[in-house]
């Protein structure tokens, strides 16, 4: 087959994506894989790669950056073709009957079948209003933790009020030499048993918590040396030194192009079976947290079942002349066969 031509073509790398290309393989149908960021893994390999994830099914415990891993092993008997940091700009339907998407980076991809499984859609981080914030980006600025020992023995600034700021907090606590936390409120909008342990951390000596905003960002050639923090109620400006900088100001989430694909919406997700997970167009499909159904529960293990359920309707589209045999991977040598790398 073509390397621009699959069965399917996924919209998206997180977990119900790579799970997708598991499911499909299963019946013989092959994938393409697109997605907007660098790597695989979605949500969980850009905010969270290494806090834990306590409700996947048989893992007790496991980080975004394992429940990663481990997906990619799993489906590296299919062999998918990824294509990453690109986006899905444009779909046509041709005159074939399959499904023609071209990126952002003007790669054309072509598909009887489309997956959406895009999460909450393309996010970036939202950005402080601070004068060249842009210099420090990705040097000393970051806005997410993909690598804790990044932050080993260092001064660091955390900057936010929510649980991402919190939890990492509580992470990264002992992997510093020092810890500022500020945030514009002295309220903090997270789950009342982590902010406890942040104030006990304060309390400790190990955090010092201020009240304020950024106002500036000091230093040279994208490395911080000292932050100035407006305390408007004392209306007065001060320096704290450091060295890093994590700022979580939330996350701006958008569908993109696929707003535009004539595909029925509820708000801003789309809307499927609970039978196929098909669209309002066939031959398009959607699972994960994108998708919307009366009792949806966005969660991973969620996105799982969708994925499945989803492959078996792919089935009849891809291949119109055979007929679907369901099989059991723990009693099919077929299945079994197709898993050995």
């Amino acid at each position: 087959m073509n390397e621009n031509k699959s069965d399917v073509i996924i919209i998206g790398a997180g977990p119900c994506g790579l799970f997708a290309v598991f499911e499909l393989g299963l019946l013989g149908l092959k994938s393409i894989v697109i997605d907007i960021l660098d790597r695989p893994g979605g949500q969980c390999a850009e905010l969270y790669p290494e806090k834990p994830i306590y409700d996947i099914p048989s893992r007790p415990k496991v980080t975004g950056r394992e429940l990663t891993d481990s997906l990619m092993e799993q489906i590296k008997p299919f062999e998918p073709k990824m294509y990453f940091s690109q986006r899905a700009d444009s779909l046509v339907k041709l005159s074939n009957g399959n499904w023609k998407i071209k990126t952002d980076l003007g790669i054309e991809l072509e598909a009887p079948i489309i997956c959406i499984a895009g999460g909450g859609g393309s996010f970036t981080p939202k950005k402080p209003r601070i004068n060249d914030i842009d210099s420090f980006e990705n040097k000393s600025l970051f806005y997410s933790v993909r690598k804790i020992e990044k932050f080993k023995g260092k001064n660091l600034i955390i900057a936010g009020g929510g649980d991402s700021a919190l939890d990492w907090v509580l992470a990264l606590n002992a992997q510093v030499n020092s810890m500022h936390l500020i945030h514009r409120r002295s309220e903090f909008r997270a789950m009342n048993d982590t902010v406890d342990k942040v104030k006990l951390l304060e309390k400790q000596g190990k955090l010092n918590i201020h009240v304020g905003e950024i106002d500036s960002l000091n230093g040279g050639n994208g490395n911080l040396e000292s932050v100035t923090i407006k305390n408007k109620l004392e209306d007065k400006n001060y320096k704290v030194d450091c060295d890093s900088m994590l700022a979580f100001y939330g996350l701006t989430m958008k569908l993109g192009p696929i707003a535009d694909w004539g595909i029925n919406m509820d708000k801003n997700r789309i809307l499927v079976d609970t039978e196929k997970f098909q669209t309002s167009e066939k031959g398009i499909f959607c699972i994960g947290d994108m998708c919307s159904y009366p009792g949806k529960l966005n969660l991973i293990l969620s996105g799982f079942h969708e994925a499945a359920l989803m492959a078996h309707g792919c089935f009849n589209i891809a291949r119109p002349n055979e007929k679907l045999r369901f099989e059991y991977t723990t009693t099919s040598k077929n299945l079994q066969n197709k898993l050995v790398c």
